[in-house]
Order: C-alpha cells, then sequence, then structure tokens
C-alpha cells in the first residue's frame, strides 16, 4: 500500500512537504543499492546503443545510463495483478467521468432552449462543441504526458481540477454564448484520458497482454455515452437543465480526489527520470542520464512542433492506411452520436416513454458491449496471442481479422431499427436492435486502433491523435443534421441511409487485410519487417 500512495500525486506532494521524509524511495532508504541501477561500461556507444555507455560526441563525455533491474518492483510492468487492475479501474472511472459529459447534456436540451430561447439546432451546439474540445485536446495532452519531466497524473489531475471547475460556468452561464464557450473549454481540458488511457494500460502490460486491458478501457468509453441520458434524463425530468450537469460535476469531483489518493504514476520514463534525479543529486555526478532523458534532451523544439501539430495531419492526408480507417471510424462515430438525436423521437414520439424513460433505451447499447467482449477476449487468447513472435511482435493485417467480423452489425443494426421502430411492435425490439451497433464499433475500434499502432510504431502517438481528431470532427457535426433528416425521411428511411452508408464501408477493413502488406511496403512511414 505504501508502494501505491508513494506514486500517487497525494503521496508526491506530501514528499515534497515534509522535505522527503515521507515516502522515501528505496534508494533514499538504502544508498548502497545507487549501484544497481547504474550501467558504467568502458566501451562508447552511440546514444541508439542502450547497452554502453553515451557519449556526448560535442563534449567528449560519458553518460552513465539509468536502467531497470531484473523484476525491479518499480517498473509497472512488474507490478502485482491486483495493483494493475486497480489502475486500470481508475483509469475507466475517468473515461466514463469525462465521456459521460457529451450524452448527459443532450438531457437538458429542451429547458436549455427554454431558457435562452434558442432552437434545438443552437441547443445542440453545447454538444458539438465539447466533441470539438476533445477532439482537439489531445493534439496538446498526449505528447505532453509522454515527456519525462512530466509524465501522466499531473496531466490527468491537473486537467481533470480544470474539468470540474468549469462546469460551474456551464451551470451558471449568464448567456447562451458563455454556456457554448464553456462547453468547449470543458471538453479541451477533460479530453486526455480519451486519447491517452490506451498507453497508461501499455505502460503496464506487454503487447500480447495490452488488448484485455484496452478492451475493458473500451467498455468504460460505451457506458459514458449509453449511460448519460438515462442518469441526466431523470434529473431534468424532475429538476431543470442545470442538474444533469450538477451530475456530471458531483461524479467528476469524485473522481478527481479518487485520483489523487490512489492514481500511481504509470509512465515508466517519468518513474526512471525522477530515479536518474535523485541518483545524480545524491552522487554528484551530472553525467548519470536515463535513456528518456537523452531521447527528450536529442529532440528540438521544431520536431516537438512537428510531432504535435503537423504529423497527424499528414498521416491522414499521405497514408492510405491511415486516411482509410480513420475515415472508417470517424463515420461510425459520427453515426453513433446522430443515430442517438433519434432516440427521444423513437421512444418519446411513438413509445410514449417519459423523458427519464427515454434513457433506458440507451441500455441496450451497453449490454452489447458486455456481451461481445467474452467472445473477443477468447479469440484473442486463442488465435491472436499465439502468433506473437519472440520478441512480441503481431504482424499488423491479423488485428483486422474482428473489423471483418463487426463491420456487418453497424449496418444490420441501423436497418433493424429503422424499420421495427413503430407502434405495432413492442419497444424491446428496436432495444435489441441498438445492441449490434456496440457489438459492431467495439469489434471495428479494437481492431483499428490495434492496426494502426502495429503499422505505425515509430509514429504511434501522432496516429492516435489524427484519429483521434478526424472521429471526433464526424461526431461533431453530424448531430447538426440529425433532426431535419429524420423529420424529412421518417425514422426507416433515415435509419436505412446510415446502414446503406456503413454498408459502404465493409470492403475497408478487407481490402486491408489482402493487401495491407503491400500498402505499408511503399510507404515511407510505415513498418516493412512484418
Amino acid at each position: 500500500m505504501k508502494d501505491l500512495f508513494r506514486e500517487t500525486v497525494f503521496g508526491r506532494l506530501v514528499y515534497l512537504v515534509s522535505g522527503a521524509y515521507f515516502f522515501r524511495r528505496d534508494e533514499e532508504l538504502d544508498p548502497s543499492i545507487i549501484l544497481s541501477y547504474t550501467l558504467d561500461h568502458s566501451e562508447s556507444s552511440s546514444r541508439s546503443n542502450l547497452d554502453g555507455v553515451h557519449t556526448d560526441t560535442e563534449k567528449g563525455k560519458e553518460k552513465r545510463l539509468v536502467e531497470w533491474t531484473e523484476n525491479d518492483p518499480h517498473n509497472p510492468r512488474n507490478w502485482s495483478t491486483p495493483k494493475k487492475v486497480f489502475v486500470i479501474f481508475q483509469i475507466c472511472l475517468l473515461t466514463t467521468s469525462v465521456y459521460i459529459g457529451s450524452a448527459i447534456y443532450t438531457a437538458g436540451i429542451p429547458g436549455i432552449q427554454q431558457r435562452f430561447q434558442v432552437s434545438e439546432v443552437k441547443a445542440l451546439l453545447g454538444l458539438t462543441l465539447f466533441v470539438v474540445g476533445y477532439a482537439l485536446g489531445p493534439m496538446v495532452w498526449a505528447p505532453m504526458s509522454e515527456v519525462p519531466y512530466i509524465g501522466r497524473n499531473p496531466v490527468y489531475v491537473g486537467t481533470l481540477i480544470g474539468f470540474v471547475v468549469l462546469q460551474f460556468g456551464v451551470i451558471y452561464a449568464k448567456n447562451f454564448s458563455m454556456l457554448l464557450a464553456f462547453r468547449f473549454i470543458s471538453g479541451f481540458v477533460g479530453s486526455p484520458v480519451l486519447a491517452t488511457g490506451g498507453a497508461t494500460i501499455a505502460d503496464l502490460y506487454k503487447p500480447s497482454k495490452q488488448v484485455y486491458g484496452i478492451a475493458i478501457w473500451g467498455i468504460s468509453a460505451v457506458l459514458g455515452p449509453a449511460m448519460g441520458p438515462l442518469i441526466g434524463g431523470f434529473a431534468a425530468e424532475s429538476k431543470n437543465w442545470q442538474w444533469p450537469l450538477w451530475e456530471l460535476t458531483w461524479l467528476s469531483g469524485f473522481c478527481l480526489v479518487f485520483l489523487v489518493f490512489f492514481l500511481p504514476e504509470t509512465s515508466s520514463s517519468n518513474i526512471i527520470y525522477r530515479r536518474a534525479v535523485h541518483i545524480r543529486k545524491a552522487t554528484g555526478d551530472i553525467n548519470i542520464k536515463c535513456e528518456p532523458e537523452l531521447e527528450a534532451e536529442g529532440m528540438s523544439t521544431q520536431e516537438i512542433l512537428l510531432m504535435v501539430f503537423i504529423r497527424p495531419f499528414t498521416l491522414t492526408l499521405k497514408e492510405p492506411i491511415c486516411f482509410a480507417l480513420n475515415l472508417y471510424i470517424a463515420l461510425a462515430y459520427g453515426l453513433l452520436y446522430l443515430w442517438f438525436e433519434s432516440f427521444p423521437i423513437v421512444f418519446g414520439q411513438i413509445y410514449h416513454f417519459s423523458q427519464g424513460l427515454e434513457g433506458l433505451a440507451f441500455l441496450g447499447i451497453l449490454m452489447g458491449a458486455f456481451v461481445v467482449m467474452i467472445p473477443f477476449f477468447y479469440y484473442s487468447y486463442r488465435f491472436v496471442e499465439p502468433q506473437f513472435n519472440h520478441n512480441g511482435e503481431l504482424r499488423p493485417e491479423i488485428r483486422l481479422q474482428p473489423a471483418m467480423v463487426g463491420a456487418f452489425f453497424i449496418p444490420v443494426c441501423l436497418f433493424w431499427f429503422g424499420w421495427t421502430s413503430r407502434e405495432s411492435v413492442h419497444w424491446i425490439v428496436p432495444i435489441i436492435g441498438t445492441s449490434f451497433f456496440s457489438i459492431g464499433t467495439f469489434l471495428l475500434f479494437m481492431a483499428v486502433l490495434g492496426y494502426l499502432g502495429d503499422a505505425y510504431p515509430k509514429y504511434v502517438a501522432s496516429v492516435y491523435a489524427s484519429n483521434d481528431l478526424v472521429r471526433s470532427g464526424f461526431g461533431a457535426a453530424f448531430p447538426l443534421f440529425a433532426n431535419a433528416m429524420y423529420s424529412k425521411l421518417g425514422i426507416a428511411w433515415a435509419s436505412s441511409l446510415l446502414g446503406f452508408l456503413a454498408v459502404a464501408f465493409i470492403p475497408i477493413p478487407f481490402v486491408l487485410y489482402f493487401y495491407g502488406k503491400r500498402i505499408r511496403l511503399s510507404s515511407k512511414m510505415a513498418r516493412h519487417d512484418l
């Protein structure tokens, strides 16, 4: 338990305030173990050789490298299973606490229309700008969490503090413009976990095991939008449009307190960097460095700006694999948010649900995600894990197999939902149909994100940032024309139109599965060795 607290925000603050008296590191309690953390070889080598002395060719100074010891208990990948599970639980809690902020707002839209005298389309801008905010946020927060001097916890906790505080600006907005401004900023500030939650799980597990943690994390991302209308609907029905936002404030506030006390730092780069800093202070040897520190020193400001602001766009526009899969994921994401806007029409106007009960209709989506997780775990354990090589690497195209199945579930859901949403059909039938959407998107997201990470390992942060930007852009824009589309075409044909659009994208994972390697070999940025 002491090791858990030591790496939390609470533990590090106590350490600083107490003058390094409480929560001291092992090397502070026993200085003799410092030597086991450093390598000092007589042969010089290049900076890329991790087993030798790093020599600065300009200054001619040898660098003593601080590394992990064998089975080092402070390396996140060597933590106990209960500790890893507890960390994943907290990342899931954080993800749900932020992700719910998009859908929970929709429950108060009728009240917002009345309070600020705006149309439904204008009121939906509060949803759109929030999604735009967490599309742009990871462009800044994700690279920042990879910096050894910062780590993940300061980004998670610092932005969550801002997210909680900004909710008061939305709740007490004096005019509609103020509400929209605070919704955008809160989405931007609350976004880091949406892009780096998977990176935190990767900190804990080797590549062949990461998929299980990421799958559970993915369920928490589904939980937010699915539970938002349910929780917010009853609050808005009983009180007013502000109460769903109060619920968001309470949930994210509880999450903030919990993470401050219990979420340990998982970035191995940050942990080993702080170890190197302490050893430098203890020994007075300024040439003691760690690998992440040397890599950071080797990056110029221009390279960092290129990675953050330019590369995500160039990957999407110049890489056919990124363009196709980003577009596919964006379509699924956009369809989800557009389709959500039909639920009040179907279950409110056709089945005469109250505003609170309308939220229950979203539970079918959640159940679909839970149903598909077990067979996906079996498939990953039985068929995918054995195909990893001795270096823990997998041919990227193997990742696409689940997408080849999931691609069919999305149009099936949309056709089912569209043609069964009528008074002559019991309300449970369209709700059952909604479960197919989460089955399809779960398999699609797991396959595509795994494939992109394996196909572009040198640019994984930029690849994921570009994917997040494109999909969130679609998710922000699509709801704005939902009401007009469903009003003019009707539920059946509007849903069918979306279904036909989803059918048109089905060939993408099949084409990349059979021809992806050929495309990768012609790319300058994708890997060629597998």
